[in-house]
């Protein structure tokens, strides 16, 4: 029987910075994770994996510098699947090799295996080997992330219909491709395969892409996909999937349409990995999705065992999984630790890229809460005329009354980036003020800031 302070299941974003935080309190920590490599699904075949290879993708397509030499322009004119994967071998390799030096160098321990509850304090773990070992620990915490949804309905090949995880093995790039669910995860995908010259079908039941984003960045860029020639198919729900003749797919939409496709992609949902655990053992059950329920200190219904990161749900971004990972360990031994959820930004690395933090305009409306917007088209900064832009932009909600800033959404390259400054804005409590009376390096893409707070000063002065 070994005996830990801190057992962490899974080494995702989540349980890594929660060993850490765990070991640098001064705790005994080990890692469980069945992967013979640390890293969990955000290294593996979510996160890193993704995008990495939209970067390989707006590399190799040149795409970044149509704008300034037209759509034709290809700085690689046959592009194939070992081309993308070659790039993404080389980003893993020096991912893991980060993380494991970070674990050791905080004395984690790391154990290779499968997880399961013996009961509420102690943890089995089957090894490749096939052997057993019994840990006991004061505390856990379950960080065990997420495998993409499959419906039963639904005949997976893994060749030509496949989840999210399945990019990962295609054996070529697809002429055509279907991509069910219009999340975070099947928007990055499809646009990302739209570049590539691959005919995209998006298929989404509800009426609208991404509810919790700005309305005008997403209708502006479902236009942007539409215009590369990617198909929306919004309020749509998929009724069936075959394989038909020539190696293509048949998809049968509810409504009675019929669609072909050389591939099928299913990015309609995510369930958690608990199903292994014998979470019962623990006194500890999850919803239909996997899902467990933690409160504000991230404790499950079982006290000294806690979860953190995609297991628990929205909004299973990998930055927020790492903070709230580095909160339960904190919560865990009972060191104060604070955090702003409220104004966590959210990141969508679709082709362009999308990014807001803070309110949207509707949920200020929603609220009453009087505002005033500022916009910038990055076509409008002299640094996005010499990258060629020609799309893009960014908005800034700020109060009415006392001019506070109260929400900042952007669309475009290098909004992932941007939007820390309106980050800091919003949490350190700035206002119009502060972008109209400072100085931004010249030409730069974060000057559309004071470029948007001059459009509302005019009109607020009107």
């Amino acid at each position: 029987m070994q005996r830990y302070d801190f057992l962490v299941i899974g080494s995702g974003p989540a349980g890594q910075k929660a060993a850490i935080q765990a070991a640098k309190l001064g705790r005994r920590v080990a890692v469980i994770e069945r992967r013979p490599v640390v890293g969990g699904v955000s290294v593996h075949t979510g996160t890193i994996p993704s995008k990495t290879l939209r970067e390989a993708v707006l590399y190799l397509t040149g795409w970044s510098q149509r704008g300034l030499y037209g759509y034709g322009y290809r700085l690689k004119p046959h592009i194939g699947i070992e081309d993308l994967m070659q790039r993404l071998r080389t980003t893993l390799q020096h991912e893991t090799e980060v993380m494991q030096n970070q674990l050791a160098r905080n004395g984690v321990d790391v154990i290779q295996g499968a997880a399961a509850f013996a009961d509420p304090h102690r943890v089995t773990v089957e090894t490749p080997g096939g052997e057993h070992l019994s840990l006991e620990a004061e505390r856990t915490l379950i960080a065990t992330g997420t495998t993409p949804h499959r419906p039963e309905s639904v005949p997976f090949d893994d060749d030509t219909i496949i989840d999210s995880d399945g990019i990962l093995s295609l054996k070529r790039i697809p002429r055509s491709m279907i991509v069910v669910g219009g999340g975070v995860i099947g928007l990055e995908y499809a646009s990302i395969f739209s570049i590539l010259d691959v005919k995209v079908t998006l298929v989404e039941s509800r009426p609208h892409l991404l509810d919790f984003m700005d309305r005008e960045v997403v209708d502006e860029f479902s236009h942007h996909m539409r215009d590369r020639g990617v198909l929306l198919r919004l309020g749509e729900a998929v009724a069936g999937v075959s394989h038909g003749p020539n190696g293509h797919v048949t998809t049968t939409l509810e409504s009675g349409k019929t669609l072909r496709s050389e591939l099928v992609m299913f990015a309609a949902g995510r369930t958690g990995n608990t199903a292994a655990l014998h979470l019962e053992n623990a006194g500890l059950s999850a919803d239909a999705r996997g899902r467990l329920r933690v409160n504000e200190r991230f404790q499950t219904d079982t006290p000294h065992i806690y979860a953190a990161g995609d297991v628990i749900g929205f909004p299973s971004l990998a930055s927020t999984s790492m903070e709230q990972g580095r909160l339960a360990a904190c919560s865990a031994f009972g060191v104060p630790a604070s955090s702003q959820p409220e104004w966590f930004p959210f990141g969508i690395y679709a082709v362009p890229e999308m990014s807001m933090v803070g309110k949207s305009e509707q949920e200020l409306t929603e609220q009453k809460v009087p505002y005033e917007v500022g916009i910038a088209r990055l076509r409008e900064t002299a640094r996005g005329q010499i990258m060629g832009l020609n799309d893009g932009l960014l908005k800034i909600l700020f109060g009415l009354e006392d001019r506070r800033v109260l929400g900042v959404h952007i669309l475009g390259e290098g909004s992932t980036e941007l939007i820390h400054i309106g980050q800091a804005a919003l949490a350190l409590g700035g206002t119009l003020t502060f972008f109209l009376e400072n100085v931004f390096n010249y030409p730069t893409l974060a000057e559309a800031y004071k470029v948007a707070a001059l459009d509302a000063w005019n009109r607020l002065c009107v």
